[in-house]
Order: structure tokens, then C-alpha cells, then sequence
């Protein structure tokens, strides 16, 4: 199969991709994976993006068995996989691919979960499915790099109907030529802008929640018959070319697959804020606690940013320094920096449209500035603090690694704005045990 198309030799593998072939470190962070989106769900369900795409859901679906969450009725599989897809990206707390900043878990376990439930799919059919979402999310996230966002594409939302329509298609059993047939037609559903990046729009959140409805609605064709191109990878009129040119980097794509996992390089959030912004906020906080840096002490941040960052979280100015808008604060530098150092931690909290509007807050956002570095890559970040009596302190960093205990303490506190402490309980070992039903079910009653 070497010289058959990529989207061919990516369905072949996932579509032989048995449970007892994953290895354990990739089990343990599948259940990370399914617990981290499902706090995120229950942290977002009563927001207001929440409450208007579960509506939606609702009115388009007409019968089913896949669960959204707070959504007393059972849905078809799509109108779930876009609902939750929609609420797991909207607080912007989930998991992020450093080298391309796309945001797999919004759509690898949206997908899974509403297939695993309107199938009736084992857990190791649920495993297999989350496991093998992410390992092609990385792989054809990782071909494109950043270049997506330097066209003002979302890459988030290119990836999500291809990522969703090979995760779908493996609950239902598709073979190969199907499977890639669905990943086909998916890719001519791919897109997204970045315009919300210049009015806090909600488009952001629509590209994933769109995604998963399209992947799932892609497969249901190619099973039935429905043929997708092959070449939609890297043939002539290919979705890499169209959206970036030369720029892609598939050499390779493929290459040791079901022996190096790729997608366990998705990094978790311990903040709710873009993922280049992590990094900044762990080093401040460091720093305030080593050198016990009272807030009024701080002069001025500056804050060195790899240039592809600069348009995302460092401008437009205005925006940035003072947030209007929930996806505004979710993206600027200068305001989730300034907040970590007034408060000396960095939560859900950042969301809250009165700390936008703190003075304290403002005066030091407006003290941050950002300095362009072509050395940093990736999520590095280097950040510099100076206070009025004329100290300085420096320090470099990368975004965190995998940390269970954190994310378990995350899962619980997002859980607990939902759910009963026994529910929070209930869900965490369904969760560990990949039992679908029993996950929808504690999803479906989230207020």
C-alpha cells in the first residue's frame, strides 16, 4: 500500500486497530482524554453558547440514542457530537497539538461518545475509537504546522470533519476504501476563519460542534455508498493545497504507525485560555511565589512571543489590554498574565466578565507588553518581570505536561458545577471503565 493514497493508508490502519494492540501509556491517557472533555462539558453546560446549541440540537433531531450534555432527550448522533463539540470548546480549556494548535479532544470524544451510544459499541470499541481519533488528528494536524493560522484559517475547524468522519467511521466498522472514502468527502467540508479573533465572535466554538456533525453525517454516506475522493490528502486539488499552498509537510504522514503515537503530544490545559498563554501564566505565578512579589511591586511584564502568536493572543491592542468579550479574555496575553499576578492563581474565574473590568486587572494589563522572538517555536515562552524597586526577574518555560492529579482536580471542579459530588464520582469511574451509556446518562442530567 505504499504508493495508495494517504487518506487510504490512514483507513487501513485505524480500520485494524484492535484494543489489545494499544499499549497501556496510551489506555491511561484515553481515559485523561475522555475525563478532561467530559469536565469541560459540564463546566459549560448552563453557559449561554450551551443553552442555544443544545436548543438547535434538539429541534434538528428526530430520534436517536447519543446524549448531549444537559439535554434530557436522547439525540441523533451528529446533533450530539455538534452540540458537545460546541460546549467542550467554548470555555477553551481543552486539549491542544503544540506544533499545529489544533484542539483534537472538542471532536475525537464528541464523536466517539454519541457513536459509542447510538451503536451500543463495547468500551474497547470506545477505546479504539479514542485512541484513533487523536492519532490521525496528530498526524494530519502536524503535516500543516502553523500555517493554517498565518492564512487566517481556524486549522482547528479545517481538521474536525476529516478527524471526526476517520473516528466515526471506525464505531461503525467501515472497511478501508469507505473509511477513506468518508475522510474524502469530509475534507471538502473543512473550513474556518479566524474573523472572531476581531469581535469575540462564537464562531470559534461553531467549527468543532460543525465538524463532528459533518464527519459522522460524511461516514453515514460512505457507508451507504457514497464515494469520496482519495486523493483529498495529497492528491491534485488537495485540502493542503487549497488552504496553504505548498506549505504542508505529509512526507512521512503515515510513517510508523501502531509503533510511535503521535497523539499522545496533545497537550492538556490547566488554564482556561489559549494554549501559547499557558506557559506565561505558569512562569508568573512561579515567580510570584519564589520571590513573594506582591501585585502594586510590579512595574511592568514583558512578555517575549514566537511570532505566529502575535495576531492570536497579542493584537489587536485594544481587545487584548481590555477584553469586552469571553473570547477576547480567553485570548489575550496581557489580560490572563495580569490577572494571574493580581490573584496569584489563574481559573475558571478568568471567564467572569467582572474581572475584565477589575482596575487593578487593567493597570497591569496595560503595563504588559510583548516583544516578538523568531527563536521561540511551538508553546515556548519567556516572560520578564520588573518591579518598582528596580529588580528583575526572568524566566523561560514550555506548556506543562501530563499531570493526572491536576486534571482529576480540574475534572471535579468543572463536574461539580453540574453535577452532585456522588455524580462527580459516578462519571469519574464510568469514565475509567470507557462505559458510554453510563457516561451519556450522567451528561443528560447536568443542569
Amino acid at each position: 500500500m505504499v504508493n495508495a493514497p494517504l487518506s487510504l493508508r490512514l483507513a487501513a490502519w485505524l480500520a485494524a486497530l484492535e484494543a489489545p494492540a494499544i499499549p497501556e501509556p496510551q489506555r491511561a491517557l484515553a481515559r485523561l482524554r475522555l475525563l478532561d472533555t467530559a469536565g469541560l462539558l459540564l463546566g459549560a453546560a448552563a453557559s449561554p453558547p450551551a443553552v442555544i446549541v443544545r436548543a438547535q440540537a434538539q429541534r434538528g433531531s428526530a430520534g436517536g440514542r447519543s446524549s448531549a450534555v444537559g439535554c434530557a432527550v436522547a439525540l441523533r448522533p451528529e446533533w450530539a457530537a455538534l452540540a458537545n463539540g460546541v460546549i467542550a470548546h467554548s470555555l477553551d480549556y481543552d486539549d491542544t497539538f503544540p506544533q499545529s494548535v489544533v484542539h483534537p479532544g472538542s471532536v475525537v470524544v464528541p464523536v466517539a461518545l454519541a457513536l459509542a451510544e447510538e451503536l451500543g459499541a463495547a468500551a474497547c470499541e470506545l477505546l479504539v475509537a479514542v485512541v484513533g481519533g487523536y492519532e490521525i488528528a496528530a498526524r494530519l494536524a502536524r503535516a500543516g504546522g502553523t500555517a493554517f493560522h498565518a492564512r487566517g484559517f481556524h486549522a482547528s475547524g479545517i481538521f474536525a470533519p476529516v478527524v471526526a468522519a476517520y473516528t466515526a467511521a471506525r464505531l461503525m466498522r467501515l472497511p478501508a476504501e469507505q473509511m477513506a472514502g468518508a475522510g474524502g468527502l469530509a475534507a471538502s467540508m473543512a473550513g474556518g476563519l479566524l474573523a472572531f479573533t476581531a469581535d469575540g465572535a462564537w464562531s470559534k466554538w461553531l467549527h468543532l460542534g460543525w465538524g463532528g456533525f459533518g464527519g459522522i453525517v460524511a461516514a453515514a454516506l460512505a457507508r451507504d455508498g457514497f464515494r469520496g475522493p482519495m486523493g483529498a490528502l495529497d492528491g491534485r486539488f488537495n485540502l493542503y493545497a487549497a488552504f496553504i499552498g505548498d506549505g504542508a509537510m505529509l512526507e512521512g504522514a503515515d510513517a510508523a504507525l501502531g509503533a510511535e503515537w503521535a497523539g499522545d503530544t496533545a497537550l492538556f490545559k490547566y488554564y482556561p485560555c489559549a494554549h501559547v498563554i499557558q506557559p506565561y501564566i505558569d512562569i508568573a505565578l512561579a515567580l510570584r511565589r519564589a520571590h513573594a512579589i506582591e501585585p502594586g511591586a510590579v512595574r511592568g511584564v514583558r512578555c517575549h512571543v514566537a511570532p505566529w502568536a502575535v495576531p492570536i493572543v497579542c493584537e489587536p491592542a485594544d481587545a487584548k489590554i481590555e477584553p469586552k468579550a469571553q473570547v477576547e479574555a480567553i485570548a489575550s496575553l496581557r489580560y490572563n498574565v495580569a490577572l494571574a499576578i493580581c490573584d496569584g492563581a489563574a481559573g475558571i474565574e478568568a471567564l467572569a466578565p467582572e474581572n475584565w473590568r477589575r482596575t487593578d486587572v487593567g493597570a497591569l494589563s496595560r503595563a504588559t507588553e510583548y516583544v516578538v522572538d523568531p527563536a521561540l517555536a511551538g508553546f515556548a515562552a519567556r516572560l520578564e518581570l520588573v518591579l518598582r524597586d528596580g529588580r528583575r526577574f526572568e524566566q523561560e518555560g514550555e506548556a506543562s505536561t501530563v499531570d493526572p492529579t491536576r486534571l482529576a482536580e480540574k475534572f471535579r471542579a468543572l463536574a461539580g458545577r453540574a453535577l452532585p459530588a456522588e455524580g462527580v464520582a459516578a462519571l469519574e469511574r464510568a469514565v475509567a471503565d470507557f462505559a458510554a451509556p453510563t457516561i451519556g446518562a450522567w451528561l443528560r442530567r447536568a443542569h
